[in-house]
């Protein structure tokens, strides 16, 4: 009987506790939901607001109605680019906003992102409200954006990384040699590195050549930016970085790097001291996920006329998927643009290093009968390479960042003869009977014959025949000269502006306002719309019990994420690809 009361009681004391919990998470869910709502938020005045950017930024955000709520935010905060610059574009003309504090020790984001972010932020600054910046640690990304700060703070006993960027890739030929995996390869390309990875274990003169072009172009702009920052000569920056000299905090602040070495605590103290309040009150912060709430400054424009932004990033798909590229639903959302009577001229925000050839010339064609129906300009962001180029060549002008990665018109196809793996290391055989001579065409579990290899590389040679022909009729030059520049080679914004591949260097506002010019419109007769939007904080619920593959994966495996992510990336390599070098990782 005791035992039976023991286990009684204890039913009844983990029902209690479930109830509360279950009710304390009611009315956390409850509030998450009202917050995301879209009710206006009131900024008190002298408010300053604060950016915390070590999260990953995207194109579009995650409204996560759950932001530093324990469990329910188990995936994270993902920062929108557009709805940062957004913010920043009203803090700039909010009275109640002071200044911004800025966190940045290691953002999650490509180079032509955070210029971006960069140039907004320099942008506030004409308002003459501060920036502070600080941080324990600094990469040279988090540095980068803490550069424009009129304040650079960092912990004393932290530490500023200035060596230099580094452009690194991952090669399986051990892997697939281990596994009796044999890879069969197709390309068209002198520089078409993306297949490297399955055959060589170093890079090849061609891809080193390529990509020592491209990093010093994006390092020279990174330069050539700070300098202007901080009055520091481009040559002085370069023997800092040759020579290690930044080591410690005390360093960076010698070599005026950052304006001080301090704790958090002072860093406040200055913060009250340039809003005049006193030492003993407490700073009004406002984070970035309440402030998109708040009243908005911006004047919209005529709501007849609209500039719609359409966002393609991620890998390029066949189909209607959620994630990525999907064709289906891509060329959908440009259908839509091109049909409605009141958008008058269409931007293509691309972020892609590409991916299928065939969805990417699915979504030419929907982009080029959009450009005869009125004007598209392509902008693109810290990716439009290869399959991604191959979508912007389409619009009627395309609009690089300095830092985008692009170019790589060129082609490949990939299988693996995974007969040996099978046979020697799991011990199963495969047999057939076909009908006719080529019915299991390709095979993956035979050595296929060269006549078979050789049709498959015809394939190969014919989609670089379209390729390169569309893009030379889109940038108006002679396919030789467009041949020139391609054979899959890489080439950054700056690159590409000066080879004639795309026509202005600038960010999304310089794509719709040459997008509006275009279109005959002048400044405040339109407004902008985005799409896709940002999913509803119900959707947002149920994909935080839930999430996506990706990002489960992405929480539990931390650092090592990448490498599966690479593996799990064979799965799409089906049919002719336009796509960058497997994985390029600039840091």
């Amino acid at each position: 009987m005791r035992q039976f009361l023991k286990y009684v009681l204890a039913t009844v004391v983990g029902l209690m506790v479930f109830s509360f919990v279950a009710f304390l998470m009611l009315l956390a869910v409850g509030s998450a939901l009202s917050a995301a709502s879209g009710d206006e938020v009131s900024v008190k005045e002298n408010s300053v607001l604060k950016l915390n950017l070590n999260s990953p930024i995207r194109e579009i955000g995650v409204d996560n109605p759950f932001g530093g709520f324990g469990p329910l935010n188990s995936e994270g905060d993902v920062i929108g680019l557009i709805d940062l610059k957004r913010a920043l574009a009203n803090a700039k003309l909010d009275p109640n906003i002071k200044g911004i504090y800025i966190e940045s020790e290691y953002p999650q984001a490509g180079w032509a992102t955070l210029e971006e972010v960069r140039n907004s932020l320099i942008d506030f600054k004409k308002s003459n409200k501060f920036i502070t910046a600080y941080g324990e640690v600094m990469t040279e990304k988090g540095y980068y954006l803490a550069s424009v700060a009129d304040n650079i703070c960092l912990n004393p006993t932290g530490a500023l990384e200035w060596n230099g960027l580094e452009a690194e890739y991952i090669f399986f030929k051990g892997t697939l040699d281990k596994l009796n995996i044999q890879p069969m390869i197709f390309r068209v390309g002198e520089f078409k590195s993306a297949v490297e990875p399955f055959f060589r274990e170093n890079m090849s003169e061609a891809n080193r050549l390529q990509t020592a072009s491209f990093l010093n172009s994006i390092n020279d702009h990174f330069l050539q930016s700070i300098s202007k920052s901080r009055r520091i000569g481009v040559p002085e920056l370069r023997k800092m970085a040759d020579d290690l000299t930044i080591q410690t905090a005390g360093d960076a602040v010698r070599a005026k790097l950052v304006t001080k070495a301090a704790y958090y605590d002072e860093v406040e103290t200055d913060m009250k001291k340039a809003l005049k309040i006193d030492a003993k009150k407490k700073i009004d912060f406002i984070s970035l996920g309440k402030y998109e709430n708040a009243k908005n400054y911006v004047e919209e424009g005529n709501l007849k006329n609209r500039i719609a932004v359409i966002v393609a990033s991620g890998d390029i798909t066949s189909g209607k998927g959620d994630d990525g590229i999907a064709s289906d639903r891509v060329a959908e959302q440009i259908r839509k643009a091109r049909l409605d009577e009141k958008v008058k001229a269409i931007v293509i925000r691309v972020n892609s290093p590409g991916g299928s050839a065939l969805a990417s010339d699915v979504l030419w064609r929907e982009i080029s009968l959009a450009n005869k129906a009125k004007p598209v300009v392509a902008s693109m962001s810290d990716y439009a390479a290869s399959g991604g180029y191959y979508m912007a060549m389409g619009a009627r002008r395309i609009v690089a960042d300095p830092n985008t990665i692009t170019g790589s018109i060129g082609v490949f196809g990939l299988l693996f003869n995974i007969e040996g793996f099978f046979k020697e290391k799991l011990g199963m055989t495969y047999d057939r009977v076909t009908t006719n001579t080529y019915s299991d065409f390709p095979s993956l579990t035979r050595e296929m014959s060269a006549f078979e290899k050789n049709r498959l590389q015809q394939n190969a040679d014919r989609f670089y025949e379209i390729f390169t022909k569309k893009a030379a009729q889109g940038r108006r030059m002679p396919v030789d000269s467009l041949k020139a520049l391609a054979s899959g080679r890489v080439w950054s914004g700056t690159q590409a502006k000066a080879n004639g591949l795309v026509d202005e260097l600038g960010g999304l506002e310089t794509a719709v306002a040459l997008a509006a010019k275009e279109a005959k419109l002048k400044e405040g007769d339109y407004r902008v719309r985005y799409t896709p939007e940002k999913k509803n904080a119900l959707e947002e619920l149920i994909k935080n019990f839930t999430g996506s593959e990706e990002e489960r994966m992405e929480a539990r495996l931390g650092e090592l994420a990448p490498y599966v992510k690479y593996l799990k990336m064979l799965d799409n390599l089906q049919g002719v690809q336009a796509r960058l070098p497997f994985e390029m990782n600039i840091r």
